[in-house]
């Protein structure tokens, strides 16, 4: 396995800045964030776009594969996260059309490996959801194959805020869901983008499910979550999450990555896992989410060499 990160949180720095970064501290890869340059809607973690594939040439495509050979740091995936089923039918239309374009830059980098979100209707059911799944991914995932190009769809619920309420923004969220997606859309190129922390605030078991999915698992995610007992107490598992808990750097929640390395060396698992950065307490400068993600790296280390 090698370890790197999701670029999302180092708005600001350019491509090479965040390259040489990750080589210095002896990351081997990178999910690098790659939404629209345009603008619109920003929430927290998003709307950072490391490489323009608006516009991205052969020509330009050949300078940044040649960057990353001499950093020895490789691009693990493509990252575009918004809601592919909004309820907008414009803001579907864009999003759709976005990924697409991630699609050709993931095949003119040689990257192969875009990840993102289903999408939800929020305020629907899972089975009227499930429609909507099987009239806008089958033509993604299609020319997605046309391309070369796998797609690793998180298990994020995006259900965080009273805006995202009640059903949250992602349909992939439980190992059930899973099921029922990849039986209405049985695409070899469709998989998992894995992360164990979503798991733990919903109170299910994030280890049992990498062995049943372990030929979807694409791509990984290392954060980790901190619930704490005595806020759930309080407002319940109704309530909206970030009520009852909070995103932290690997080590200082609640998964037990022991176990979670464990389970992905079980299932022979060998291709890229990145760390996330959430935590709060990293968020103030440039510096802190450097020094956050060196304080992850350190501890995963422990699992991973």
């Amino acid at each position: 396995m090698k370890i790197g990160l999701i670029t999302s949180i180092f708005e600001g720095m350019g491509l090479k800045e965040v390259v040489d970064f990750a080589a210095e501290s002896g990351l081997e890869c990178l999910e690098v964030a790659c939404w629209p340059t345009s603008g619109g809607k920003k929430r927290r973690y998003a709307g950072v776009s490391h490489i323009k594939t608006e516009n991205l040439t052969a020509e330009k495509a050949e300078e940044i594969k040649a960057y990353m050979k001499v950093k020895g740091v490789d691009i693990s995936a493509l990252a575009y996260y918004p809601n592919m089923l909004d309820p907008d039918e414009e803001k579907r239309r864009t999003y759709v059309e976005h990924l697409y374009r991630l699609i050709d830059a993931s095949a003119l980098l040689d990257v192969n490996m875009v990840t993102t979100f289903l999408g939800r209707i929020p305020n629907q059911s899972v089975s009227h959801n499930l429609e909507e799944v099987k009239k806008v991914w089958p033509p993604i995932l299609e020319y997605a194959q046309t391309k070369g190009v796998r797609i690793a769809i998180e298990n994020c619920p995006m259900l965080f805020t009273e805006d995202e309420w009640p059903g949250g923004q992602n349909l992939m969220t439980t190992p059930a869901n899973w099921r029922k997606v990849f039986e209405i859309l049985p695409y070899d190129n469709l998989g998992i983008n894995y992360d164990p922390s979503h798991f733990v605030w919903q109170q299910i078991d994030y280890i049992r499910p990498i062995y049943e999915f372990r030929d979807k698992i694409f791509h990984v995610h290392y954060k980790d979550i901190k619930v704490y007992p005595d806020k759930l107490a309080d407002v319940g598992i109704m309530a909206t999450p970030l009520q009852f808990m909070t995103p932290k750097l690997p080590g200082l929640g609640d998964v037990d990555w022991g176990k979670y390395v464990s389970a992905l060396t079980d299932i022979g698992y060998d291709g890229y896992t990145c760390i996330e950065i959430e935590d709060k307490a990293f968020e103030g400068s440039i510096e802190q989410a450097k020094k956050a993600v060196q304080l992850s790296l350190r501890y995963l280390r422990n699992f991973v060499i």
